[in-house]
């Protein structure tokens, strides 16, 4: 009779338990990551998986791949509880931070370690070009369509600052080709495949003569005039200022109001663990195509990005429309 009541009280105490939020904690025991899965891998090393049970073994909990097709299934994911990670390029990090709160706590690290890189604008230093107001009616050298240092960076940067006046619909992306076309004299904005498309194509563009200005990086003389016959002696550019501000790196972003900053200190240190051992290494290249990840700040990492490109018209409906598909 004892041990009847026993198991009764056991059993009843299971129930109560269950009711309560957290009681058991499986699902608070478990990480969930956003990740693009596919069913084959013709590279056994770029499967994801690896990152799931690399973070697991760090953490000592159960790690699941929550699949998704798209950036914005993966903000989506976050914002339902789906997921407690995803890792988002800069333009839907940025949606997401702007229009859900979600906060970037990781970003993948550029070749010089650096987890952004920086918009700016180069003349030859003949030009009679001396500051960004001297840009309009000028011929412009951009990398492409909605490119983000080509394109979104310095355009946001100088709607924002009022330099520049935007023409057409403000809630309709197309309406930044014809404010293009209206501030600079004649603009370059190729396509895939051109000669002038790119960063190297861009910088080329206003080599040659057929801008007056490229909109490219601040390192783009290094990275694109070694062993390029078109290029001139690094003393006949010049970059304009200011620069339009840091392109930031693809960001691991959580939904921090839906659990504890316990949970979200053990995702951060899982994941810089991978820093650490070869092991760790192959799956930032081969999973994540990165050499390296380091800890960030919302507000450092987003901030210029989103302070320029938020002046682009129509932009929170393009990205949410790119990210859809």
């Amino acid at each position: 009779m004892i041990r009847q009541r026993v198991i009764a009280g056991i059993v009843f105490g299971l129930l109560i338990c269950t009711t309560l939020s957290g009681c058991l904690g499986p699902e608070e025991e478990k990480i969930k990551i956003a990740f693009k899965t596919q069913d084959d891998y013709d590279n056994p090393d770029a499967n994801p998986q690896r990152l799931a049970d690399f973070i697991a073994e760090q953490t000592g909990m159960e790690v699941e791949l929550y699949p998704i097709s798209s950036d914005l299934a993966a903000i989506e994911a976050l914002r339902f509880g789906h997921a407690d990670v995803a890792i988002l390029d800069g333009g839907s990090a940025w949606l997401a931070w702007q229009q859900h709160g979600f906060e970037a706590i990781l970003a993948d690290q550029k070749s010089d370690g650096s987890n952004y890189y920086i918009a700016s604008a180069w003349v030859l230093n003949s030009s009679d070009i001396q500051s960004l107001e001297d840009l309009e009616g000028r011929d412009s050298c951009h990398t492409g369509w909605l490119k983000s240092a080509g394109m979104l960076m310095p355009m946001g940067y100088m709607i924002g600052q009022g330099l520049v006046e935007v023409s057409g619909d403000e809630e309709n992306i197309d309406s930044l080709r014809t404010t293009i076309e209206n501030h600079f004299g004649n603009a370059s904005i190729p396509g895939s495949g051109d000669v002038y498309y790119g960063y190297g194509g861009a910088f080329r563009c206003m080599t040659e003569g057929f801008g007056d200005v490229a909109f490219v990086k601040t390192t783009s003389y290094g990275d694109h005039c070694e062993g390029n016959d078109w290029c001139l002696d690094r003393s006949e550019y010049r970059m304009l200022e200011p620069a339009f501000g840091r392109v930031p790196s693809h960001s691991v972003m959580v939904n921090a109001d839906a659990y504890g900053d316990s949970k979200t200190e053990s995702i951060t240190m899982a994941f810089l663990a991978l820093n650490l051992d070869s092991e760790g290494k192959s799956i930032l290249e081969s999973v994540m195509g990165t050499s390296g990840i380091s800890e960030v700040d919302t507000s450092s990492h987003l901030g210029s990005y989103s302070a320029a490109i938020g002046s682009i018209p129509g932009i929170a409906a393009y990205f949410e429309d790119k990210y859809g598909n």
